[in-house]
């Protein structure tokens, strides 16, 4: 009996510590395995960020009805808005103007097609809603010239859209549109008639990795660090062929690369003044915003950025090099700011949240002028209420004195 008590107190004393090293063992493995899955989500997540990607569907077409043409899409934040819109699809055509909403249940929206379709097309059921509306330049019935600017990389494609009838001089005022992330171009198209309207001259422009203008050696985004460099590029170039003075207007990350180039510029005595549409203002805001979207837990969120701004993760990211987020975080730079600036922001943007143009307009209200809208979404302000778009740049043009004389009276 005593023999058996022994044996028992001796396996007590050395199965505890043996059962705690098994325990820590597995502990240790689990939140090793538990890091390295969060240091891959981060990953792909900073890959995503700087990766240019095919347009992503995001509803579906459910309905074309030829006779009426009519289309009925599922029903999403986006589909439900007033207003002229373009939808990217697959098939007998890749782009279908839509009208107005003509009826809506809890799941569907029908809309009126502004794009003649017959019983013979065929379409895929996948669809992307945008804000594009016009595809070509050709549709806006304005005279315009296809340029190249010559920057760094190589010829950056442009269009030209003079203010001037071809027997006038051209006009001296010019601003240069930059459109966002993952578009091209064609984005901006919506903006010319405005400007024409008052005698501005318009270069739409591309910038690299975009899929028009030359690519880097990864092809990727730097969120505005470098794009900027190629609008700069084509301010030299609008400054050789007449322009004496430059307004920038930047849609979405076209934002973060009008401020770049405002900041940073050897041209900044030419720039009058900055336009911003849903625009980037600190890119740290956004995917923190984006992360939060798709669900993923912060640490995972600041991980990507950490990724994302060193030099050593530039191979996992596919970057071309590390992402400088605080020379591209505006409000933080919000007194070199030397120039104008109006912004369009809706506060239900949707991809890049208001808050950081709140930010700045309370950060220098002596420059910044903030246009506040409430219910059209990313980049989509032209399409759900153009009177108000119109009239908003139209009066801060004005009130700025960067109307044309000629126009102005």
């Amino acid at each position: 009996m005593k023999a058996s008590r022994r044996a028992a107190v001796d396996g007590s004393r050395f199965g505890a510590p043996a059962t705690l090293r098994s325990f820590a063992v597995a502990l240790f493995a689990a939140l090793l395995t538990t890091l390295s899955l969060l240091g891959v989500v981060a990953l792909r997540m900073a890959r995503r960020v700087v990766t240019p990607a095919a347009r992503v569907p995001d509803t579906h077409i459910v309905d074309i009805d030829v006779p009426a043409q009519t289309i009925t899409l599922a029903r999403t934040p986006d589909t439900e808005l007033p207003g002229r819109y373009g939808l990217f699809t697959h098939g007998s055509t890749d782009y279908l103007k839509v009208g107005s909403v003509l009826s809506s249940d809890a799941h569907t929206v029908k809309r009126k097609l502004l794009t003649q379709v017959t019983g013979t097309s065929t379409l895929s059921s996948e669809a992307a809603f945008s804000g594009w509306y016009y595809e070509r330049p050709d549709e806006l019935h304005l005279p315009f010239t296809v340029e190249h600017v010559h920057a760094a990389l190589g010829t950056c494609p442009a269009w030209l859209f003079p203010a001037a009838t071809p027997d006038d001089a051209t006009a001296e005022t010019w601003v240069i549109q930059i459109h966002g992330r993952g578009t091209t171009r064609a984005e901006c198209l919506r903006a010319v008639p405005v400007f024409h309207g008052l005698g501005i001259t318009s270069l739409v422009v591309s910038y690299r990795n975009d899929g028009e203008a030359p690519r880097t050696r990864a092809g990727t985004y730097t969120l505005g660090a470098t794009e900027w460099r190629d609008v700069d590029a084509a301010i030299g170039w609008a400054r050789r062929h007449g322009a004496r003075r430059i307004l920038l207007m930047g849609w979405s990350m076209g934002g973060a690369i009008a401020l770049q180039v405002a900041l940073g510029s050897a041209h900044r005595e030419l720039i009058a003044g900055v336009i911003l549409d849903s625009p980037v203002i600190d890119w740290r805001i956004v995917l923190a915003y984006q992360g939060k979207v798709l669900r993923l837990p912060s640490p995972v969120t600041d991980l990507a950025i950490g990724a994302l701004r060193t030099d050593w993760a530039s191979a996992a990211t596919g970057s071309d090099g590390p992402i400088p987020f605080d020379r591209l975080d505006v409000v933080a730079r919000a007194g070199e700011l030397r120039h104008p600036i109006l912004i369009l922001h809706s506060d239900d943007d949707g991809f890049v949240p208001s808050s950081a143009s709140h930010r700045l307009a309370a950060a220098r209200p002596d420059l910044v002028e903030l246009q506040v809208f409430t219910t059209a979404r990313h980049t989509k302000l032209w399409n759900y209420d153009q009177r108000r778009w119109t009239d908003a740049i139209t009066q801060w043009l004005r009130s700025h004195d960067l109307v044309p004389a000629e126009a102005a009276s």
